[in-house]
Parts: C-alpha cells; structure tokens; sequence
C-alpha cells in the first residue's frame, strides 16, 4: 500500500547505515570498488562484517540486489561468529541495509521487518533512541566506508574517526582508521602547499596499539621518508616485511619506499610479488609503471647513448602497466596523466592527446588536478608537439585558477622561463607581454605587470582587454 511505503521511507531515512551516509556511485567506479573489498575480504584477517556490509551497498549500486542480499547473509555469519554475545548491537548496520535493499526491491513487508529489528534493539541499547544510536563502531565504520569513496569523502572520514575515539580512546582498529585519515588528507594539503604533518603522531599512535597492522605500519615508514628520516621508516618497513611477507596492503607500500628511495629493482621484486597475489590492484600496476619509467630516466641519465631497444622496452612496460591501470580504475587521474605523457615519450602523439583528454573529462577533479593537467599538457604542447603559443595558453589556464598548489607553482615558473626566454630571443609578442603582465599582476607586482601591459597594448593598440586591464592597474596604485 502507498502509506506503507511513505511511512516507510520517511523511517528508513532516520537508518544509520550506507544508504543514509551520503555514499554517491558517480565518486567511485564500482566494478574497481568491489574488485577492491573482494580482496580486503580475502587476505586480510579480521572480521569482515564492515567489508561484507559496504560490499552489499556496492552490488545495490550496481543493480544486483540478489547478490546484495547474499552479502548481508555473509555479514550476519560474521557476526554470529565474532560477537556472539552481542549480535543486536553488531547488527544494526547490516539489518539497516537490508531493510533499504528489501524496500528498493518493493518487498516492503520484509523492510518493515528490519526496521523493527533495529528499531527494538536501539531501545534495549538506549532509552532515548529509536533508529539511531551513537556507537563507536557505527561511526568507525561509516569512517572505513567514505575512505573508501575517494578524496572528497576524507574530511568526513577523519571526523568519524575521531567521534568513535571520544568513547574508545585506546581501540587499535579505531586509531588505525584515524591515521590513514589523516595521512591521506595530508597528502592533499601538500599538494596545495600547505607545510603540514600532524598524521605523524596519529601513525605512531596507531602502530603502537596495533603491532600486527603492517599496513599502518607501512605508511608511517612512508611519512617518515617524506620527513627525511628515511633510515627509521626503513626499519619499520623491514619490521613489517618480516611479519607479513605475503600481504598485498604492506607490500604495495614497501614498493613505493623503495623506489622513492631510487631502488626501483628492490620495488618490482616487490611488486611482482604482489601483483601474483591481487593482478587487477590499480595501484599495484601503476606503481609498476612508475618502477620502469624510474628505470627509463634512470638510463637516460646515466648513459649518453642509451641502447634504443632497452628505452622502447621501458616505454613499453610502462605504457602496458599505466593502461590497465586505468582501465581498472577509470576516475584514477594522476596515472593518466603518467601514461600520456609516457606515450609522448614514445612519440606516440595520437595516443597521448587521446589521454590527455581523457583525464580532463574526470568527474572528481579538483582544482589541483586541473592545474596539473595543464602544466602537463602545456609541457606536451611545448616539448613534443613545438607549439610554444599553444604552451603559454596552457599554462596560463592553470594560473587562471587562482587557488595555491605546487601544480600552479609549475605552471607558473614554467610559463615565466618560456615567456622570457621569447622576449629576451626577440619573439616577444603582444600576447607574452600581456601574459608576463598577468603573472606580475597575480604575484602582486602592479608596477612590473604595468609595463608589461604597456608594451602588449603598444604592440596591439586596438586590444579592449589589455587597455581594460592596464586602466584598472593604473586606478589601483
């Protein structure tokens, strides 16, 4: 009946569960998404409840509510056997999620079932909740789900983290959720120029109370690295190398040490390794396309006459690696830009143009990756395709979007270098003087972008925006 289904909705909204957490699919690429849990079910050891529960989300978003179902089965199996003793209070999820998936398949008797479950459980647990109740572990878990859904969801995540630490200071799984937040948001902040590390303390926090988590483990030697104290990073690498060998989530990571650390042969051992364990891992195969590309450079700097053969094989392993990464992850920006700028190496130009415009139809992008699209692809105009006119508008594009980032820095030094070196060479047009004009303007060196801007409209007297620009300079010292 429809008042069933209204009243229905309006309570199922009141769930604290996956569906009521704001999870959009258009952030993530589900089939990637789910390759991604499958494995985390697989070959790391802990209750799989939390995976089993964001699993059945993914399957509902992919439109197999059958298959979501049999995930929820799989979650409650987990529970039984983990918590035996405390199965309402671990099931408040996963019954949350049952009751939206039966609703979305029109069974709503079966929904309104669930919805009792929860709501019963919530007053035994509660006397003032009736759908929701604050638990630490509901929190957590929402943490774990929106880590999972990409950038934009990393903020939310770490405030999860730190509301299930409120009740539970000490709890390992917590602390380790808490850390990852924060060192993936840090990543963010360094890429926008902010000089900032808190997550160092989070980690060391986290490998403390968790000794056997390698994986945290791992991205604490990797933050130690950034901080150059990479021979105490490398002790923890080795530490964690000797309890889980075999683990996929600590060896992508001891990789990336390595060939951060110029030891790309060390890295692919350890790649290799890892890629027999999980073969469709994006990140696996991009950091493999990095270990040759590594290689590649490696060669050209070392050697003066590079074996051409042993080039075209480095190029081709990298281009071979940066596709299926790709491919699996198709939102995965940065490895895009890696293998168009490696199929220019190979001078495969189609290609690389092919890419580039790939990348730049992303939906997630933020504006730092906008940035580096167009110091890349203006490098692409100015090395490869010999369009310095075509570079300058790139890089200016990149400047246009007027937020901090270590991308704009590129865009603009490589812009300033290009534009002076026409002038200084005699080649200097209109538009380099007005465009050196700008860069002045932005830096806030009103006099200097004056006289450039001058001379544009000297040598293009009937432009109306660089007289625009120049009159509004002049009114403003």
């Amino acid at each position: 009946s429809s008042i069933s289904k209204n009243s229905l909705e309006t309570s199922l909204q009141e769930l604290e569960c996956h569906f009521t957490w704001a999870l959009l699919k258009e952030d993530v690429d589900l089939a990637e998404l789910e390759e991604t849990i499958g494995d985390q079910i697989e070959f790391l050891v802990k209750p799989n409840i939390t995976s089993y529960n964001l699993l059945s989300y993914v399957c509902h978003l992919k439109n197999s509510n059958e298959e979501a179902l049999r995930s929820l089965q799989k979650a409650e199996e987990e529970i039984k056997k983990n918590y035996p003793d405390e199965i309402a209070r671990r099931s408040l999820v996963t019954w949350g999620n049952y009751a939206w998936i039966y609703y979305h398949m029109e069974r709503y008797k079966e929904a309104q079932t669930y919805l009792n479950k929860v709501e019963n459980s919530c007053k035994k647990l509660s006397s003032t909740a009736q759908w929701k109740i604050q638990l630490p572990e509901i929190y957590a878990e929402q943490g774990w789900a929106l880590l999972k859904f990409g950038g934009k969801y990393y903020m939310r995540a770490k405030n999860c983290f730190e509301n299930a630490l409120k009740d539970e200071p000490n709890n390992p799984e917590f602390n380790s959720g808490y850390a990852i937040a924060m060192y993936r948001l840090e990543d963010f902040s360094h890429r926008q120029c902010e000089d900032v590390s808190p997550s160092i303390e989070p980690l060391k926090r986290a490998v403390q109370l968790n000794p056997k988590d390698t994986s945290v483990m791992a991205l604490l030697a990797l933050k130690l690295q950034d901080l150059n104290q990479a021979d105490e990073g490398e002790r923890y690498i080795e530490a964690a190398m000797q309890k889980t060998p075999d683990l996929p989530y600590l060896l992508r990571y001891a990789a990336k040490f390595y060939r951060r650390k110029g030891e790309a042969d060390k890295a692919l051992k350890i790649l290799k390794k890892a890629i027999a364990v999980t073969p469709k891992s994006a990140f696996l195969h991009h950091q493999l396309g990095l270990c040759y590309r590594e290689k590649l450079f490696q060669l050209k700097k070392t050697t003066r006459y590079p074996p051409q053969e042993q080039v075209e094989e480095f190029i081709r392993l990298s281009i071979f690696h940066f596709k299926i990464a790709i491919d699996q992850k198709t939102k995965f920006f940065s490895a895009h830009m890696d293998l168009a700028n490696m199929y220019a190496e190979g001078k495969r130009y189609e290609k690389a143009e092919e890419t580039f415009r790939k990348a730049l139809q992303i939906n997630i992008l933020v504006y730092d990756d906008k940035q580096e699209y167009y110091y890349h692809y203006g490098n692409f105009q100015r090395f490869h395709m010999k369009l310095e006119s075509e570079a300058i508008r790139y890089y200016t594009e990149g400047l246009k979007i007027k937020k901090d980032s270590y991308a704009r820095n590129k865009c603009r030094k490589a812009l300033n270098q290009l534009l002076k070196q026409r002038i200084q060479g005699g080649l200097g047009d209109a538009t380099d003087f007005a465009t050196l004009g700008l860069i002045h303007n932005l830096d806030g060196e009103k006099h200097e972008a004056i006289e450039c801007y001058e001379k544009a409209v000297a040598l293009c007297p009937d432009n109306e925006e660089y007289l625009s620009v120049l009159c509004e300079l002049q009114l403003s010292i």
